[in-house]
C-alpha cells in the first residue's frame, strides 16, 4: 500500500478554502498512484473550530463540502476529518471517501475534556469500529481519532481482533515542549497492541495560542519509528506498507529540545498575523532582552519588510538602552521608529499634580510611563494596520509584573508561554545557531552548552547575532526609575522560574515549592504575587503555549477567588 499522509496546514472556519486544498491534494495522489491518501483530524472545518460547531450552517456547509469532496473522489481512497452528525449529536469524524461517495464514517471514541480540550462541549462519542481495504495486494486499515490512541480503551486491541494490518491515527495534537516524545511512546503501545503499523497523521500550523508541529511519523508493529516527517512544516509525506507490517518512507530530522520551542514560537506568530489579515506587526523595543527576542521572532517569522520597531526613550532610559534598541533593529534589518514619551509623561505630572499633592513618586507614575508607550503603538497600528506584538514573558505575566494597558498592551503576545530563564536561553541559542540552521542536530546543541561561559560569551556577540550582545548580559529593568532592576521586586529568575513551574504548571501547593528547597518568605511572597495577577491575566493578549500549562485556555481559576495553599 502507497499512503500519502497530508500533514497540511488549514484555516479555522473556511471550509470553501480547505475543501479546495483536500480535493486538489486528492487528484495529484491519484495521479502519483497513490493508494490512500489520508488528512488530519477536522481537516475541513479547521482544528479547533470551537463554538462555531453550535452554528447548524457551518456544521452543514462542512457536510455538503465533504460530499463535493468524495463525487470528485474517483480511483483512489481518501480519509477526511470533518465534523459528522448522528441522532445523538455531533461527532469528531473521519470519513472514507471511494467511488465518488462517502463509504463510512468513523466517529472518535474517546473525546478529550482536559487541559486545552473541551470536546464533550460538542460531540457526542462513537462506538463503530471502520476498516478499509487497500493497495494491492491489499491491506485492511483501521481508522482511529487523536485521543483513540492515548488510552488502551480505544480501538486498537479491537482491531488487532479483526487482523487489521495498519491503523491511521489522524490527529489535531497541539505544540508543548517534550511532546513528541510523549507522542512516540503512545503510538508505540498502540501499536504492539493493535500488532499492526500505526500511521500517526498530525496537523500542522498555528491556530490562536495553539501550535500544531506536525512531526507524523509511522511505527511497525513492533512500535519501532520507521518514517517520520518534518515538524513545523507542511508535508506530503509518502510511505509505503506491506502485507507483513514492513514499513518504508523518509525520516526527517527532529528539533533538539531549543530549536523545536524557537520553530514553535516562529509558525504560531507567522500564522496568527497571516491569517488574521495583518499588514504587519510592531514592536516596542525596550533595549531589553524580551523584546529583541521578540523582535527577532517576528523578524525571521515575517521578514525584516515585516517588522517595525519602536523605541520609546524616556527620562529614564539609558543611552545604552537606546542603542542596543537601534543595533538590534540594524541588525534584523528592520523599520526603525524612535518617538520620545518624555513631553506627554511631563504633561501627565503637571496635570495631575494638584491631585496627587502630598504624595512621593511611586508605582504610579512608572505605569503612566508604560500606558503612554501602549497609547503610541496603538496609534501606530490603528494608522498603518500593523499588529502590536506585546513582549512580555511568562515569569511577568504570572507575578502581576506588567502594566495594564501598558506593557500589556498588543493583539499577540509572542512570549506569553516562555518564562524568563528560557528567554535568555533561546536568545543565545538564535544568536548562536541562525534561524537558517534551524534544525541543527544535537551535537551542536552539545556543543554551545559544553562551552564555558566565556567561550560563550564571544560566541553569541558575534555581529552576525542578532541581538547584541550587551543585552544578553546586563541586569533586566523596566527602567521606569533611576537605577531600577527586576530583582528590586521578583526574586532571581531561577528561583522564580521553579516556584511558576511547581505552582502554576503542575498544580502544586505552597508546601511543595517550601519543599523543593525554596525558602518560605520567598514562596509564600511570589505565590500571592501569582494568585494576585489572575485579573490581568484574563486581559492579556493571546500567545504561543509552549509548556505543558499554560496561562489562558490550559488555566482557568477564578479571579474572585480566597482560596491560598
Amino acid at each position: 500500500m502507497r499512503a500519502l499522509l497530508a500533514q497540511l496546514d488549514f484555516v479555522v472556519g473556511d471550509v470553501e478554502g480547505n475543501s479546495r486544498r483536500i480535493s486538489d491534494v486528492i487528484a495529484e495522489a491519484r495521479k502519483s498512484g497513490i493508494d490512500l491518501v489520508a488528512f488530519p483530524e477536522l481537516a475541513l472545518t479547521g482544528y479547533p473550530p470551537e463554538d462555531l460547531l453550535l452554528k447548524p450552517s457551518f456544521v452543514e456547509a462542512n457536510l455538503i463540502a465533504l460530499r463535493d469532496i468524495a463525487a470528485r473522489c474517483e480511483g483512489i481512497v481518501a480519509v477526511v476529518g470533518h465534523v459528522g452528525r448522528l441522532p445523538a449529536g455531533l461527532t469528531n469524524a473521519a470519513s472514507v471517501l471511494r467511488d465518488g461517495k462517502v463509504v463510512s464514517t468513523y466517529a472518535k471514541r474517546l473525546l478529550p475534556n482536559y487541559g486545552v480540550f473541551d470536546e464533550k462541549r460538542y460531540f457526542v462519542p462513537g462506538d463503530d469500529l471502520v476498516v478499509v481495504t487497500v493497495g494491492n495486494p491489499s491491506i485492511d486499515v483501521g481508522i482511529s481519532i487523536c485521543e483513540d490512541a492515548w488510552s488502551a480503551s480505544g480501538p486498537f486491541i479491537e482491531y488487532r481482533s479483526m487482523g487489521v494490518g495498519a491503523v491511521l491515527n489522524i490527529n489535531g495534537s497541539p505544540y508543548h515542549m517534550r511532546k513528541s516524545k510523549e507522542r512516540s511512546g503512545v503510538v508505540a503501545e498502540r501499536a504492539t497492541e493493535a500488532n499492526a503499523a500505526v500511521m500517526y497523521l498530525n496537523l500542522v500550523g498555528g491556530q490562536d495560542e495553539l501550535v500544531f508541529d506536525g512531526g507524523s511519523f509511522v511505527v511497525d508493529a513492533a512500535g519501532v519509528v520507521r518514517a517520520r516527517a518534518a515538524q513545523f512544516e507542511e508535508a506530503l509525506f509518502e510511505i509505503e506498507v506491506d502485507p507483513q507490517g514492513t514499513v518504508s518512507g523518509p525520516i526527517e530530522p527532529e528539533y533538539d529540545p531549543l530549536g523545536e520551542v524557537y520553530a514553535a514560537l516562529l509558525l504560531g506568530t507567522k500564522d496568527y498575523v497571516e491569517k488574521n489579515g495583518f499588514s504587519g506587526v510592531v514592536v516596542g523595543l525596550s533595549g531589553g532582552i524580551d523584546s529583541s527576542l521578540t523582535a527577532t521572532i517576528a523578524a525571521d517569522a515575517l521578514g525584516p519588510d515585516g517588522v517595525v520597531g519602536v523605541s520609546m526613550p524616556s527620562r529614564f532610559t539609558s543611552d545604552q538602552s537606546r542603542r542596543d534598541a537601534a543595533d538590534l533593529a540594524s541588525r534584523l534589518g528592520i523599520r526603525f521608529i524612535e518617538l520620545s514619551i518624555e513631553k506627554p509623561f511631563r504633561a501627565y505630572l503637571e496635570v495631575l499634580e494638584p491631585v496627587f499633592e502630598g504624595r512621593s513618586y511611586d508605582i504610579t507614575e512608572e505605569n503612566i510611563q508604560a500606558r503612554i508607550r501602549g497609547n503610541y503603538l496603538m496609534a501606530l497600528s490603528n494608522k498603518f494596520g500593523w499588529l502590536v506584538l506585546a513582549t512580555g514573558n511568562k515569569s511577568e505575566l504570572a507575578t502581576g509584573y506588567s502594566t495594564l494597558y501598558g506593557d500589556m498592551v498588543g493583539g499577540f503576545s509572542v512570549l506569553k508561554d516562555v518564562p524568563k530563564t528560557l528567554v535568555y536561553s533561546l536568545a543565545r541559542y538564535r544568536n548562536f545557531f541562525g534561524v537558517g540552521d534551524l534544525p541543527p542536530r544535537q551535537e551542536r546543541i552539545d556543543a554551545m552548552e559544553g562551552l564555558e561561559e566565556a567561550d560563550l560569551q564571544m560566541a553569541v556577540s558575534k555581529d552576525e547575532g542578532p541581538i547584541p550582545h550587551s543585552v544578553l548580559y546586563k541586569p533586566p529593568t523596566a527602567e521606569l526609575r533611576e537605577g531600577q532592576t527586576d530583582q528590586d521586586t521578583l526574586p532571581p529568575y531561577e528561583v522564580l522560574d521553579r516556584i511558576i513551574e511547581i505552582y502554576v504548571e503542575e498544580d502544586g501547593s505552597l508546601q511543595d515549592v517550601v519543599d523543593s528547597g525554596i525558602d518560605e518568605e520567598t514562596a509564600r511572597r511570589v505565590t500571592a504575587m501569582i494568585d494576585a495577577a489572575e485579573y490581568k491575566r484574563r486581559q492579556a493578549a493571546p500567545g504561543v503555549k509552549i509548556t505543558a500549562k499554560a496561562f489562558g485556555k490550559d488555566r482557568r481559576l477564578p479571579i474572585t477567588n480566597r482560596y491560598r495553599g
